[in-house]
Formats: structure tokens, C-alpha cells, sequence
């Protein structure tokens, strides 16, 4: 072989990879490719072969933390529309599962309606069973038109174009996005309906010493789609201990949204100045849910129990108080935390949820509340048994995030997640273009929504909401297995709204 051989093989070799790579740059479906050309594909190439390198490899389909290879393919798959079945059976070990969920179908299930679509659809909503701030007679109460929504994430916490890719999403499927405690920016307007999330920095509604600013506050909800307010008490990431956004993620966008210093660290207190008891917090709800006439709600973590005990008691006594309660499980969160945070403190969800429901039962007040879970509730059976537990919505996070291109790498304190979901850094979140990546968050929320009704006809039931707790079964060692109802104690009407509520969902939707 001769040199000029050699040298028009090389020059054919960097021609080929010139054009890849300027394809790389300029595709808009892989957020991995645009910010990494030519490199990027090597990690599809080794996803290509991932089943046959398990083989001999430890880890399996189930092993990765927090969300497993399973979870997360079918949450890529569904938001691609792609095939999201698995073949072969399950390969979880069922004999030496505890604490497994299995839920029990009707010997006469239900085929639904008609009409009903073969294939997750955007546009087939999943109305909730109540009226959120029908109980406590609010101007602007409403019955949301979708079961499964997106939790509280803020804009510095993850970049404006993952931000707008989610509002895309939940526009398309008819959900709510909930705007996380960061404040209302420009990438939260694309369409969907907000429910605004008001956190301890009080970020867009506060005076220059960080106080509360209810002026600023109604001018902030006149301003956007907002639907309902949020009060954030604390969340399953770092419960107890506040928020803080990096100095390096506070851009001069993000700290005139904020009212803070470009470049400094921002830290949102661990409690509110506005109020400190429960009495304050009711006010606190009033004067907003007044103000405002939009429904009012608060999401927090769970902990000890006397406040909820004390809130539910007060909320009997006085007909006053929150609208809707989000609880936030301790598994869940995006945000970063100390280890000791994110591994110890406050309750998973389970536990959490099931303590804060039964205190709103034994006073007999759970058809005035709207109970929203979140925590680890992205994939159809969580979300399913959250229902039958008595959660009337559930809220989504890093399973929306998955279907907007993360990878669970998780670098998102770092500045540097690959994908551009959970940075500030323009070369990086250049990479993920909000307008594919919202069809493909719109096709995810769908696609939950689409395996909780077909759940429910498989029960025998029409609507999520009359799932119940016996419905579901939790097996343990020695082939022994409790309902969710015995495992928690419910008494045989919890769990579920009451029959009036079923009977309206009913006739407005069959």
C-alpha cells in the first residue's frame, strides 16, 4: 500500500467523522450526541448490547438504585411510543421477594369503553375524583383533568430548556406542572397549567429582606396560567433542612427571578418566617386561598406526627385550611442532600403517607382534601398502589426527567449532567431540545395514565379512584402475603372517596 493510499483512507476516515460529528451537532433528538459528537455514540452502542453483556456482568435488570434498568427502559420506551413490553417473563424472584406488591385482578375485568385507544394518548384524559377547593367554596376551584402530574422542580435546578420541555409535555397531556419553589420564569409559559410553588425564600413574592409579599404574590398569579398554589413545608430530598441553589447555577436570569445576587450562593431558610404553628400555617392558606381565590395547598415530608395529628383536628374544628396535601416520600427527590439527609431522615412514602391519611380519617375530613403522593410514584404499580392507599393524584419527578433525556448520572450538584436537564452550563443544556423532548414527556404522562386505567379495569373497576387497599396484596417471607388494608390498619371505608364523589365521576365522565 502506498502512502497516497494511506492518505486518502485517513482523509475518507476524518471526512466521515467531520460529517458525524457535524450531524452530531446539529440533530435535535439526543441531547447525549449534540454535547458529546462522535463519543456520544459509544454509550448507545454498549445500550445495543447490554443484554448480552449482563449475562456476565453482576448487576441485573433490577439492581441499579435508585431506579433500575427495567424502570428506566420502560419509561424511554413509553415516551418514545416504542413497544414498552418485556418478553419472557419477569425476571424478579418472586419466591424470595418481601415487601413485593402484586395486584389482584377481578375473575371479570373490564374490556372500558369503546372508544378507548389501543395505545397510550395524549389527548384521553384521567380526571381526579374531586374538585380541588370545592370543599372550602374557593372562587377558582376546579377538578383537574389528570391523575398523573409533574412535581415542583425548580429553573436553576435544572436548566430552562428542560424546564420548557416539561411544560411542553404536560400541555400536551392535559396535566398540571407544578413550578417548584424557585419562582415563575419564561420557560414555565408554554402552555400547561401551573401550579405555582411558594417555598420558604418566599422566590417571587418577597420583600428585600426575604419576608413574604402577598402584593407580589396575587400580581404573580394574575400573571401566568396558575391554577393553585403551593406551600412548600419540605421535601423528601432534604427534609428539615431547606434548599440551596450553588453559586455557579445563579445566572443573572436566575437571580432576577429570584431577587438574589448573581453568582452567590442561594439558600431558601429551613422554615418559614410567614407563620410557625399550625394555627399560623391555616391563616397563612386563608389569607393566600382570599387573596387569590385559587385553590391553596402545602407539600411537605414526613416526620412527626403531631402536626399532622393537630392540622387534621383544627381543619375538622374550623371547616379552614389547606385545599390539597402532597406528601413526599423520603426516597424521593431530585435535589442533592447530605447523605445523612437523603438517607435517614423523614419516612418513605408509604409509611408517611399512610400515618398523614389516617389522622385526616378518624376526624372524618379526607373527601374535603385533595391527597396528592409523591416519591418514587413514575411507574404505573407505585402509582397504582398509592391510589388504592388514598392518594387522589400522584406527582412524577425523575421519571419525567428520564423522559426528557437523563440517564441517571447523577452529576446534578455538580453543573455537569451530560444530558443538560439538571445544569446551568450552555454547551450542555443546548444539547436537549424542549420541543422533541416535550412530546416525548407528554407521551410518558400518557403512557402512566394509559397502565393505570387499564389497572383498574384489570381490578374490575372503572376509575383508579375505587381501588381499594384490599385490592392489594404485599407478599412476605414464607409465602405469606398481607392486603394493603391489614399491612396499614385502614378501616374498611378508608382509602378511596366517597360514594357521592364516585357517583359524580361517574356521570360526568362513565
Amino acid at each position: 500500500m502506498t502512502w497516497t493510499v494511506v492518505l486518502v483512507v485517513i482523509a475518507v476516515l476524518v471526512s466521515l467523522l467531520l460529517l458525524i460529528a457535524i450531524y452530531d451537532l446539529i440533530q435535535r433528538k439526543h441531547a447525549i450526541l449534540r454535547n458529546f459528537p462522535i463519543v456520544g455514540h459509544f454509550r448507545y452502542l454498549l445500550e445495543a448490547v447490554g443484554p448480552e453483556l449482563r449475562q456476565y456482568i453482576v448487576t441485573d435488570n433490577n439492581e441499579e438504585k435508585p431506579f433500575s434498568r427495567d424502570d428506566r427502559r420502560w419509561v424511554y420506551s413509553t415516551s418514545k411510543q416504542q413497544n414498552s413490553y418485556f418478553g419472557f417473563g419477569t425476571d424478579n424472584d418472586l419466591d424470595q421477594s418481601r415487601n413485593y406488591t402484586i395486584i389482584k385482578h377481578s375473575m371479570f375485568p373490564l374490556d372500558g369503553p369503546a372508544d378507548a385507544p389501543l395505545h397510550p394518548d395524549p389527548s384521553r384524559m384521567l380526571p381526579c375524583a374531586k374538585v380541588l377547593g370545592a370543599s372550602h367554596n374557593r372562587r377558582f376551584a376546579f377538578r383537574p383533568q389528570s391523575i398523573v402530574n409533574v412535581s415542583g422542580m425548580s429553573f436553576g435546578a435544572l436548566s430552562g430548556a428542560a424546564i420548557e420541555a416539561l411544560d411542553r409535555g404536560c400541555q400536551i397531556a392535559g396535566a398540571l406542572h407544578t413550578t417548584g419553589e424557585g419562582g415563575m420564569s419564561v420557560h414555565h409559559l408554554h402552555g400547561a397549567d401551573l401550579i405555582w410553588q411558594i417555598g420558604t425564600g418566599y422566590f417571587g413574592c418577597r420583600n428585600e429582606d426575604g419576608s413574604f409579599n402577598l402584593e407580589q404574590a396575587v400580581a404573580q398569579t394574575e400573571s401566568a396560567p396558575i391554577r393553585a398554589i403551593e406551600i412548600k413545608l419540605s421535601q423528601g430530598a432534604k427534609p428539615g433542612l431547606g434548599g440551596l441553589l450553588p453559586g455557579k447555577k445563579v445566572t443573572p436570569e436566575i437571580a432576577a427571578i429570584r431577587g438574589v445576587p448573581v453568582g452567590r450562593d442561594c439558600k431558601s431558610p429551613a422554615s418559614h418566617s410567614a407563620f410557625s404553628d399550625v394555627a399560623g400555617l391555616i391563616d397563612f392558606v386563608e389569607v393566600l386561598a382570599d387573596a387569590t381565590g385559587l385553590p391553596v395547598g402545602i407539600k411537605a415530608a414526613v416526620g412527626q406526627r403531631e402536626f399532622w395529628t393537630e392540622l387534621a383536628t383544627l381543619m375538622a374544628a374550623t371547616g379552614r385550611g389547606p385545599d390539597f396535601i402532597t406528601i413526599d416520600g423520603g426516597e424521593g427527590g431530585t435535589g442533592a442532600a447530605p447523605l445523612a439527609f437523603s438517607d435517614h431522615v423523614s419516612l418513605p412514602f408509604r409509611w408517611g403517607f399512610t400515618r398523614v391519611y389516617r389522622c385526616f380519617a378518624e376526624v372524618g375530613i379526607t373527601d374535603d382534601v385533595v391527597f396528592i403522593g409523591s416519591g418514587k410514584l413514575g411507574l404505573p404499580d407505585s402509582a397504582f398502589t398509592a391510589i388504592a392507599l388514598g392518594c387522589d393524584m400522584v406527582n412524577v419527578g425523575r421519571t419525567a426527567l428520564f423522559s426528557i433525556g437523563c440517564i441517571q448520572s447523577q452529576r446534578c450538584h455538580t453543573d455537569r449532567c451530560p444530558t443538560g436537564v439538571a445544569t446551568q452550563n450552555r454547551r450542555l443544556s443546548r444539547g436537549l431540545d424542549p420541543t422533541d423532548k416535550g412530546i416525548r414527556c407528554g407521551n410518558y404522562l400518557a403512557g402512566v395514565r394509559f397502565e393505570l386505567e387499564r389497572l383498574s379495569w384489570a381490578c374490575g373497576v372503572t376509575h383508579p379512584a375505587k381501588v381499594t387497599a384490599d385490592m392489594i396484596e404485599v407478599l412476605e417471607d414464607r409465602w405469606t402475603a398481607e392486603t394493603l388494608r391489614e399491612m396499614v390498619g385502614y378501616e374498611p371505608n378508608w382509602g378511596t372517596p366517597s360514594q357521592s364523589l364516585l357517583d359524580e365521576l361517574d356521570a360526568l365522565f362513565g
